[in-house]
């Protein structure tokens, strides 16, 4: 067996459809993410958080997370974080690589596409529309789109509405972190990994999938797996 024949006979079986996390899985936008939160935290007397302690801790959405972190006042760090970012947030946007190269591979097979974010859903949508990327997408579902954020099943629900296929062992989410592991596992999706994986909690909800890079996955993509059909 030649090396090219015995990679596709290791390749999953491809997905009906695949939802993915946004920052630090498709795009880079972390610096803006972190300058826009420590703006806040400094401004409320909060000590600013190192690039770990904020890769660390920066995984819920603003509705869960900023109500532990500011108390009372969390809807004014909130209004701050949010006029911080969007003057700064389509300056530093850039995909990550090999992302548009996933994205048009995917559609290009007919396995539809869709995002479940725990970014604000109206900034999310801009930075689809900068990257030319909103096409790819059924869906967009960013933070406070659905009645409950990630890792809750509601926004994966809302996601892949468009399409009528209900969330299951033919659908990957594809994320960088425990909690996009999280809600693979919660909704019953195949958990896919990008890159080394942020958080602690992969013990409990760990992928069925690693990659480095979205190349990597890419590479998946164009070698031909068998998509997964309506009838199996």
């Amino acid at each position: 067996m030649s090396d090219a024949a015995a990679v596709i006979d290791r390749l999953p079986v491809l997905p009906r459809a695949v939802l993915y996390d946004w920052d630090n899985t498709l795009v880079d936008n972390w610096g803006t993410v972190r300058a826009a939160l420590n703006h806040a935290l400094v401004t409320f007397g909060h000590p600013a958080w190192t690039e770990e302690e904020a890769r660390a801790r920066i995984k819920q959405s603003m509705r869960d997370s900023f109500p532990r972190i500011f108390g009372e006042r969390w809807t004014d760090a909130r209004d701050l974080f949010y006029a911080y970012f969007e003057a700064h947030h389509l300056e530093h946007l850039r995909p990550l690589p090999g992302a548009e190269s996933l994205l048009r591979g995917f559609a290009e097979r007919g396995i539809y596409q869709a995002v479940v974010s725990n970014k604000t859903g109206r900034f999310l949508r801009a930075e689809a529309d900068a990257l030319g990327w909103t096409g790819y997408f059924g869906r967009l579902v960013g933070a406070q789109d659905a009645e409950f954020d990630k890792p809750h099943g509601a926004p994966v629900l809302m996601a892949l509405e468009p399409a009528d296929i209900p969330p299951g062992p033919d659908v990957w989410f594809v994320g960088d972190a425990d909690i996009d592991m999280e809600c693979a596992h919660g909704a019953g999706m195949v958990p896919v990994l990008i890159g080394a994986g942020e958080g602690s909690g992969f013990t409990r909800f760990p992928p069925a999938h690693r990659y480095d890079t979205c190349h990597a996955l890419c590479g998946l993509v164009g070698s031909g797996g068998d998509t997964i059909s309506d009838d199996q």
